[in-house]
């Protein structure tokens, strides 16, 4: 008998082995459990692989890592997808890395002019700046426009007065953003701009996250700190709702790239609208959108999109986005360039 039972035990064994090791190393999530998802991105634009040395790579990644993990905790713990892209979208503000916040580029005058916005999918709500000068981060801002504020977005000292009147917005002087790295960027504009030739790397993205929290509903968010040596006030697509930003009730993207291009192709709306009236699968929507469309109207940039089912779509044509996720299954990776 008990001979009989070890080798009933055995089979088991056996057969739990064989059923494991022909399963996949990441199955899908049980459908019935509710699904979390968050990407972000650190802004495309066109970064020599011989140009980054290995200490600034490593801490870029250790950058999307900490705004990674900042969105995720929150959506593992329960909270909202507003309250995920919002929190990963600070910690990249904080980084000197990416143009947007501490890191943003120089305007034309020498200053930092900054952009933001954020969006609900399942409300629809939004709130977005443009403009700002002095607020050490517009995303935050951009959130208290859209709560505490019968508009949408706030530009110039319009916005400054708008902070002013919200005690949980922490102010700084325009230098607190200063870089030295971003002082050379603008140094090279003005000197190719004095001798006619083409400005390079004007364009060098923005940040942004997009989540899905387990009640199933999706948030997206983006910031910058716009073009090296803009002029008049530019504002480019990311405080835009609709070009830079979007969310609905099935989808989000947040845009990375040049920013007229953007605007004119309505891009963050246009990849959801894909999703939402044809059909398409979110990576073939958003490929269209970023690697077609906007192409071939003469702009080049990339995007995040994130689905109700937890899919994530990256595409970009400039060589380089910052960017990383994590997918409902748990498998998360961070990446810079095209491999």
């Amino acid at each position: 008998m008990r001979a009989l039972l070890l080798l009933s035990l055995l089979a088991i064994a056996m057969n739990t082995h064989a059923q494991s090791a022909a399963a996949p190393a990441n199955p899908p999530q049980d459908a019935a459990q509710p699904k979390t998802a968050l990407v972000i991105h650190g802004g495309a634009g066109y970064v020599a692989r011989a140009s980054l040395s290995a200490e600034d790579e490593a801490a870029a990644r250790a950058d999307l890592e900490r705004a990674l993990e900042a969105g995720h905790s929150i959506l593992a713990a329960g909270g909202t997808a507003l309250d995920a892209v919002q929190a990963a979208v600070v910690v990249l503000e904080e980084s000197p890395r990416f143009n947007a916040g501490k890191g943003a580029v120089f305007n034309a005058q020498g200053g930092h002019e900054l952009d933001a916005s954020i969006m609900e999918g399942h409300t629809r709500r939004a709130g977005a700046v443009a403009g700002v000068t002095t607020v050490r981060s517009p995303i935050t801002l951009a959130r208290t426009v859209m709560e505490h504020s019968p508009h949408v977005m706030l530009a110039g000292d319009g916005a400054e007065a708008f902070a002013d009147s919200r005690p949980e917005i922490e102010r700084v002087p325009n230098d607190w953003f200063d870089t030295d790295r971003r002082r050379r960027a603008l140094e090279q504009a003005q000197r190719q701009a004095a001798v006619g030739e083409a400005p390079q790397g004007q364009y060098i993205g923005t940040v942004g996250a997009v989540a899905l929290d387990r009640h199933g509903h999706i948030a997206a968010a983006t910031s910058t700190g716009g073009m090296t040596n803009k002029k008049w006030g530019r504002i480019g697509d990311s405080p835009v709702i609709g070009a830079g930003t979007w969310a609905d009730e099935r989808c989000g993207v947040s845009g990375t790239g040049w920013g007229e291009f953007y605007i004119r192709n309505a891009v963050a709306h246009d990849i959801c609208a894909r999703v939402a009236y044809r059909g398409d699968a979110l990576a073939e929507a958003a490929e269209e959108v970023v690697n077609r469309v906007v192409t071939a109207a003469g702009g080049d940039g990339g995007a995040i999109a994130l689905d109700v089912d937890g899919n994530i779509a990256m595409p970009f044509n400039s060589g380089t986005m910052y960017r990383a996720w994590v997918r409902p299954d748990g498998s998360r990776g961070v990446a810079i360039f095209e491999d």
